[in-house]
């Protein structure tokens, strides 16, 4: 990025709504909302260098997704990031027993018959979470969607690719932390550059 380039607002016209888009927690995904993503795409220098001056990290993943970072976000987890992280790592270890390859989670369909049978065979660690039906699940996809994670597709979900945030972090658990071998011989993701 050249940091010497002028600023043209006029050239950013999406400048409020990507904006209030990032700030309000969500992720940008380029299979959900076309329209921003490429004009993220067209502007990605200028988009990043206002930002940065702002005081905003701009991060954009090349498979497809873009948010503000905080650094000190970790400290914070709330309740829904982690029973947002449960669900992810219960339907990549669902999947994963399944020969699914992880990598290609945005083609999975999620719907009734799928989260009865996580539940069927989670229940006492849902259970721990308050996701101990499929009702609960449901609301959390719901949450999920309103931060960029997922969208609905009439009766059933398909989470996007924002979540190889969570993917690429059970990865790393499970080289750094010498997770149990049936969760470490799962598929692995391909980076797509």
């Amino acid at each position: 990025m050249n940091m010497t380039l002028p600023l043209y607002l006029h050239k950013l016209p999406l400048l409020s709504e990507l904006f209030g888009f990032f700030n309000s927690g969500k992720h940008l995904n380029r299979m959900a909302d076309h329209r921003l993503w490429a004009e993220l795409e067209r502007e990605r220098d200028a988009y990043e260098l206002l930002l940065k001056s702002l005081g905003y990290n701009l991060r954009i993943d090349h498979r497809g997704f873009a948010w503000f970072h905080f650094d000190d976000a970790s400290s914070n987890v709330s309740k829904t990031t982690r029973q947002l992280a449960l669900l992810f790592m219960l339907l990549f270890e669902f999947q994963a027993d399944l020969g699914l390859h992880l990598g290609r989670f945005t083609d999975w369909v999620i719907d009734d018959a799928l989260l009865d049978e996580i539940l069927d065979k989670n229940r006492l660690l849902l259970d721990a979470e308050s996701l101990a039906d499929r009702d609960q699940l449901q609301q959390l996809l719901r949450a999920a969607g309103n931060y960029g994670f997922a969208i609905s597709q009439g009766n059933t979900w398909r989470i996007l690719p924002a979540v190889f945030r969570y993917l690429d972090r059970f990865e790393e658990l499970v080289h750094t932390k010498g997770l149990p071998s049936d969760v470490a011989q799962a598929p692995q993701t391909e980076t797509i550059e």
